[in-house]
C-alpha cells in the first residue's frame, strides 16, 4: 500500500506482497515444463513412464539443494496447493457424467475393490512393524526419540493415496505427535513416501515388465497406439455453444468450485461446533482432513441436482462437459503431484531418513508380491493387465496404472482398464472404516496397537475374500 498525494491508501503493483502468490505458481509452471522437456528429450526417462509432474517435483528439490533457492520456495503455499488440488481433482471426476459399461462384472469390479483396501491394510500393517518397535527401541543419536509410533500408518496413504492424502494425515500424525511431545515432521514423512511410491511404480513397474517381454509373456508396444480427435469428438448433446459469451471452461470450473465452496461451508459447520476435547483432537482434524471425501460426496450431489433440473426443463443446456471435467482434474493432479513434492524439506527428513527408508522398501517389495499374487487369480485371461494396473495405482495414482496398462494393451480391450475405474464404488464404500481406524491410531499407542490388529484381522478377511471358490 501507498499513499496518494490525498492520503488515499492505493495499492503498489510494484510490492512484493502482490507477485509473491504468483511466483510459487511460476516455479509450478516452470517445473512441469521442464519435466516435460526432459520427459520427451531423454529416452531413458520416457520409458520409465514417471509422470512429468513427478519429474518438475524432482527438479524443486534438487534445485533447492542451493540454499539461496530453498529460500524462495513457500513450503507452506506448496502444502496449501497439495490439500485443495486433492479435493479439486476429485470433485472433477465426481462431476462426470455416469456411463454404462459391460466390460466388467459386478463380481470382478467388487474384488478390484477388494484388493485396492487389502493392499492399503498390508502397507499399514508392514509400516506398523516397523515404526512401532522403533518408537520403542530406536533413538537418533543426536536428537533423540524422532520416529512417532503410528506414523507406519502413512505407507498406504502415500503409497495408495498420493501427495493429497499423504500431507492431510501427515498433518494428523505431526499434530498428534507434538501433543505428547514427539518431534515428529509427520507431512514431509508422508509426503517423501508418496514420490518415492511414484518411482516405485514407474521404475519397478518397467523394470518387471521388460523382464516379462524378454521371456515372452507379454509383449511391450513401444509405440502405443493414439487416437487422433477433432472438436466434435469432445462436444456433448445440448453443450453450451461456443458462440455463447461465456467459455465452457469458464463454467466447468465454477462448477467444480462452487461444489468446493459447499464442502467448505460444511467443514467450517462442523469446525464450529463445541464438540469437546474428543471432536478437537479427533473428530475436527478428520472432517478437514478429509476435504477430498466430502469433495466426491457434495460433487455428486451436485451432479443429481443438475440431472433433475435437466429432467424437468428447467436447464437446457449440458453443463457437465467430461472432456473439459477430464482437464480439470488432470491439472489438479499434476499440481498437486509438482506442489507435493516440492514441500519436501531434506532438513527434515534428517532425522526420519532411516525408518522412511525401511518402510518405503518393505512397502514396495509387499505391495509389489502381494498385489501380483491376486491379480494373477482374480484377473483370469488378463492377470498381468490386471497387475500393472493396480500397481501403478497402488504407489502413485490412477493415471500411474493407466500409463503403464497402456504399454501392454494400448487400446484397453481386457477390462483392466473398467475395473481400476469402477472399483472406486467399493473400495470407497469398504475404506472408509479403515480411513477412520488411521485417525484413531495417533490417539495412544495402546490405539495404534488395537489398530495393527484390526487391520490384521481385515487383511485376512478381505484376502479369503478374494480368494473364495469362483464357479
Amino acid at each position: 500500500m501507498i499513499l496518494s498525494a490525498n492520503g488515499i491508501a492505493v495499492t503498489s503493483f510494484a510490492a512484493p506482497e502482490v507477485w509473491a502468490t504468483l511466483i510459487q505458481v511460476f516455479i509450478i509452471a516452470l517445473a512441469v515444463l521442464a519435466g516435460n522437456v526432459l520427459r520427451r528429450k531423454i529416452k531413458l526417462l520416457r520409458r520409465s513412464l514417471i509422470p512429468t509432474a513427478l519429474l518438475g517435483g524432482l527438479i524443486i528439490l534438487l534445485i533447492k539443494l542451493w540454499p539461496s533457492f530453498n529460500d524462495i520456495i513457500d513450503k507452506r503455499f506448496m502444502e496449501t496447493v497439495t490439500y485443495h488440488a486433492l479435493a479439486l481433482g476429485f470433485i472433477s471426476m465426481s462431476l462426470r457424467p455416469s456411463k454404462e459399461t459391460d466390460r466388467a462384472n459386478t463380481r470382478t469390479v467388487i474384488d478390484t475393490g477388494t484388493l485396492t483396501i487389502a493392499t492399503y491394510m498390508v502397507q499399514g500393517i508392514i509400516g506398523l512393524l516397523v515404526t512401532v518397535p522403533m518408537f520403542l527401541w530406536w533413538r537418533n543419536p543426536d536428537l533423540g526419540r524422532d520416529i512417532f509410533y503410528s506414523s507406519g500408518l502413512l505407507v498406504p496413504m502415500g503409497y495408495g493415496q498420493g501427495p493429497g492424502q499423504a500431507l492431510n494425515f501427515g498433518t494428523i500424525y505431526q499434530l498428534g505427535a507434538a501433543d505428547q511431545g514427539i518431534n515428529f515432521h509427520g507431512i514431509d514423512f508422508g509426503l517423501s513416501i508418496a514420490t518415492i511410491g511414484f518411482l516405485v511404480g514407474s521404475v519397478v513397474g518397467v523394470i518387471y515388465m521388460n523382464i516379462l517381454n524378454n521371456r515372452k509373456k507379454l509383449s511391450i508396444h513401444e509405440n502405443a497406439a493414439e487416437s487422433k480427435h477433432t472438436l466434435k469428438d469432445y462436444e456433448q448433446k445440448d453443450d453450451l455453444p461456443h458462440s455463447e459469451s461465456v467459455d465452457k471452461l469458464t463454467i466447468v470450473v465454477s462448477i467444480v468450485l462452487l461444489t468446493y465452496f459447499l464442502v467448505y461451508l460444511l467443514m467450517t459447520f462442523i469446525g464450529s461446533l463445541d464438540l469437546g476435547n474428543f471432536g478437537e483432537k479427533t473428530l475436527k482434524p478428520l472432517v478437514y482432513g478429509f476435504n477430498f471425501f466430502w469433495g466426491i460426496l457434495f460433487g455428486s450431489l451436485v451432479k443429481i441436482v443438475i440431472r433433475g433440473l435437466r429432467k424437468k426443463g428447467w436447464m437446457s443446456r449440458e453443463y457437465l462437459n467430461e472432456f473439459l471435467l477430464n482437464r480439470v482434474s488432470g491439472i489438479s493432479f499434476d499440481v498437486m503431484i509438482v506442489a507435493g513434492t516440492a514441500a519436501i524439506s531434506f532438513e527434515n527428513l534428517r532425522s526420519i531418513w532411516m525408518p522412511l527408508t525401511i518402510v518405503c522398501v518393505l512397502g514396495a517389495v509387499v505391495t509389489f508380491f502381494y498385489v501380483r499374487w491376486v491379480s494373477l487369480h482374480i484377473y483370469p485371461g488378463y492377470g498381468y493387465e490386471g497387475f500393472f494396473s493396480m500397481f501403478g495405482m497402488l504407489t502413485g495414482t490412477a493415471s500411474n496404472g493407466m500409463i503403464l496398462l497402456r504399454e501392454i494393451d494400448p487400446r484397453y480391450e481386457t477390462p483392466a482398464a473398467n475395473n481400476l475405474v469402477l472399483q472406486n464404488i467399493p473400495a470407497m464404500v469398504m475404506g472408509f472404516p479403515v480411513l477412520l481406524l488411521l485417525g484413531f491410531a495417533p490417539k495412544s499407542l495402546n490405539a495404534t496397537l488395537i489398530t495393527l490388529g484390526i487391520l490384521s484381522t481385515l487383511f485376512v478377511v478381505a484376502t479369503l475374500f478374494l480368494f473364495r471358490k469362483r464357479k
